[in-house]
């Protein structure tokens, strides 16, 4: 069967990243008898830079024409100060509502190869820890009314957080259905104390909770469960949250792992069609110096395979040969750390990885 998979490479290091996702791809493909066809689309300041504008009708198009959708990165410096509507990150939060992208899947899993490079104790770390962010993607702050007024102190700028009982509802839902699979337990995240639309969140995930039995679940406010990755990472299974709030929450998670460079991401809707994408930044600094670490858009590439065609032995296959690349002491350099050695370029690293697979 032939899958079709748009391209959005984007800035920075994102061209390197994905092209080594595609490598990774197309030695599964050879492995297990599968097709997959790779169309690029422009997207973020490469798009400005070609078309004027950070998210082309055709990028769109060809998204909503596709099987599923692999992404880099965008942004930098470059484009820094052209107004908000026109900089390239407009573009991912136009490509995510374009797709009907409401949940996005942010894993933290702590490689055993990689224990020493996390920033906690091994107390703490304790036998490791895996949980799973589900982030509402199209609501929130990052998509309600904004703009400039007249305020006590003079000019002022607005953002406003809303959230529906349907935008809470079908998040919820993703949550606790993803717990089922896992070990059943919900961890709601909000301000309740301080904002309306987290006490229609809570009122709401309290009511959801009643058709999940099974599922163990706790309400946490924001600010402790950023203080809770870090003082115990391991009493969480699933953390469902709001956009901002997960934004935040899932960067701080990836740091524990050991980088930033290491953790995937999916963002799917109603349809088996998703976006996948590391959760770092374009890292303009290094890109076209081989620096970049591959591996978050090749694990992202192995949940595409998994959430999306439902190819899980495929996706197996690749987690398991990073990890293996991992346990023989391969490490870029964003994984160095104190260790002594020459960290590989990223083509290194990926090669490494092909080769296991």
């Amino acid at each position: 069967m032939e899958y079709n998979i748009a391209l959005l490479r984007g800035d920075g290091i994102g061209p390197e990243i994905v092209d080594s996702a595609v490598a990774v791809l197309e030695k599964t493909a050879s492995k297990f008898g599968h097709s997959f066809r790779f169309t690029p689309y422009l997207i973020g300041g490469s798009a400005i830079d070609a078309v004027g504008v950070p998210l082309p009708p055709e990028t769109v198009e060809g998204c909503l024409a596709s099987d599923s959708v692999l992404l880099g990165a965008v942004g930098g410096p470059k484009w820094d100060s052209l107004p908000g509507d026109k900089r390239p990150e407009k573009a991912l939060l136009g490509i995510r509502e374009a797709l009907g992208l409401y949940t996005n899947l942010r894993p933290a899993k702590l490689c055993p190869a990689l224990r020493a490079a996390s920033p906690l104790k091994d107390s703490v770390i304790g036998s490791g820890f895996d949980l799973m962010i589900v982030r509402e993607l199209t609501g929130g702050i990052y998509f309600g009314e904004r703009g400039f007024r007249k305020g006590k102190y003079g000019q002022e700028a607005f953002d406003t957080e809303a959230y529906s009982v349907t935008e809470i509802e079908r998040i919820g839902r993703v949550a606790f259905e993803t717990a089922m699979k896992r070990r059943r337990r919900v961890c709601s995240v909000d301000k309740a104390n301080v904002l309306e639309s987290s006490r229609l969140w809570r009122k709401t995930m309290h009511a959801l909770a009643e058709e999940y039995p099974g599922v163990q679940y706790s309400d946490m406010f924001v600010d402790n469960a950023a203080m809770q990755l870090i003082r115990a990472p391991s009493q969480f299974d699933v953390i469902v949250t709001s956009n901002m709030f997960g934004d935040i929450l899932s960067d701080e998670a990836s740091q524990l792992t050991g980088s930033i460079g290491m953790l995937p991401s999916a963002s799917l809707g109603s349809t088996k069609r998703g976006m996948y994408e590391p959760i770092h930044g374009s890292a303009p600094d290094i890109a076209g110096t081989g620096r970049a670490n591959p591996a978050a858009t090749i694990l992202s590439a192995a949940m595409m395979l998994r959430w999306s065609f439902g190819l899980s032995g495929e996706a197996d296959c690749i987690e398991a040969a990073v990890d293996k690349v991992l346990e023989a002491g391969f490490r870029t350099a964003d994984l160095m750390g104190a260790d002594s050695g020459t960290p590989l370029t990223c083509n290194e690293f990926t090669n490494m990885i092909i080769e296991v697979l």
